[in-house]
């Protein structure tokens, strides 16, 4: 039977510990190649902590690869703003239970449940405009990646048929909730209507059309590329027909060609023309204006030249001599284990601990929330507190 996790402070304990997974796993999220023997290279107790992280639902096994479960997935997408997905349901979902609450409102005669059900509704146009805005972004990305990334042409084709369908459910729905705001439930904005509720539906409003306005220019795009992708089509049928029609070396026979090629001068590739202009001697002897442009010449070339100079510098020895510098650093686990060997609580542990080189007061604080923080799974962490020099710290002994 699958465990469950009991608190918000066990899942932020639980995804902190094992970051470093995590990162991997979602990193690598489009590929099925994240082999269980290099999850296990990441993570320090190895075989006991994946299989906790089986058993709360954070990852799931499939055969010798690993998967982080959709519903942690889709939160770090959500969160980082990178989800491929389009969720046009989710705001129909949300406008049918935004009729709900106004309904379940405007029939309500306790005060205390009517204001619930208000709540309810500011709640969820915020959440109506915050889903719309991040589905055009995501709508927005999805188009342009689509097209730059998709090398099959039909397959291109269709999906950005499959994202120009998306763009107009989500301005159909658009068009709803303003037709819920100003039309079809008029009577319950009419009497709800308080300084709050005018703020959301100013913020939803404004948000909803800047939305639309974004959904036009998605559209314009999308039937640009597929106008793009029908003249490639067409491009692409005509050069295999030129190529099969070469190779039956019939080209010149079945199509004019030559003469084609005959009224196209493509001098892209040459090389540009230069057109020096002579000036007569007696215009640079008598002019004074031509001796000012010849002393701007001469005094840019000896700007140059010393410039030139200035950057041919020898190279420092001391820069191609190597060095090392040696850091002394604390073994958190084996502070860990010796703490696990004996009875003391932590923090009257570290200050008599015999390190290897000499620790500050500061540094033994420190060390202390680190090992409290790495191995919290594997000590027994009090409610009772006790206080040294003015620090209050809780009472922690191992398991």
């Amino acid at each position: 039977m699958a465990q469950v996790i009991r608190s918000v402070d066990d899942l932020i304990k639980l995804l902190n510990r094992e970051k470093t997974l995590l990162q991997e796993m979602f990193q690598k999220r489009k590929s099925l190649s994240f082999r269980k023997s290099y999850a296990m290279e990441l993570i320090e107790y190895k075989e006991q902590r994946i299989q906790y992280l089986i058993d709360v639902g954070v990852i799931r096994e499939s055969g010798n690869f690993l998967e982080l479960e959709d519903v942690y997935l889709r939160f770090f997408e959500d969160v980082l703003q990178v989800n491929e997905e389009i969720n046009v349901s989710s705001i129909h979902d949300y406008i049918d239970s935004l009729n709900e609450n106004i309904d379940y409102y405007l029939k309500e005669n306790n005060d205390k449940r009517k204001n619930e059900y208000l709540r309810n509704v500011r709640r969820i146009l915020k959440n109506i405009s915050l889903i719309t805005v991040r589905n055009v972004i995501d709508l927005k990305r999805n188009v342009d990646n689509t097209y730059k990334n998709e090398p099959n042409y039909l397959i291109k084709k269709q999906k950005l048929q499959k994202l120009d369908e998306k763009r107009d459910a989500i301005s159909k729905l658009i068009h709803t909730c303003e037709s819920i705001i100003d039309k079809d439930q008029i009577t319950f904005f009419r009497v709800a209507m308080d300084v709050q509720m005018r703020d959301v539906i100013a913020d939803v409003k404004y948000q909803l059309n800047e939305s639309y306005h974004n959904l036009v220019d998605i559209n314009r795009q999308v039937i640009n590329y597929l106008g793009l992708i029908e003249y490639q089509n067409r491009l692409l049928k005509k050069i295999r027909q030129l190529k099969y029609l070469k190779d039956q070396v019939t080209i010149e026979e079945y199509t004019n060609i030559r003469e084609v090629v005959s009224n196209i001068n493509p001098v892209w590739m040459e090389t540009r023309p230069t057109y020096p202009l002579k000036l007569s001697l007696s215009s640079l002897i008598n002019d004074d204006v031509y001796l000012d442009v010849l002393k701007k010449v001469v005094a840019d070339y000896k700007l140059s030249g010393k410039k030139r100079k200035q950057e041919k510098h020898s190279i420092d020895a001391s820069f191609l001599e190597s060095s090392s510098q040696t850091i002394e650093v604390l073994d958190q686990n084996e502070i860990h284990s010796a703490f696990q060997a004996q009875q003391r609580d932590l923090y009257a542990f570290l200050k008599t601990y015999p390190y290897h080189k000499e620790v500050s007061r500061e540094e033994q604080l420190v060390l202390f929330c680190q090992i409290a923080s790495q191995f919290s799974s594997l000590l027994d962490i009090s409610n009772n507190e006790a206080e040294d020099e003015n620090i209050i710290y809780p009472l922690i002994y191992p398991k």
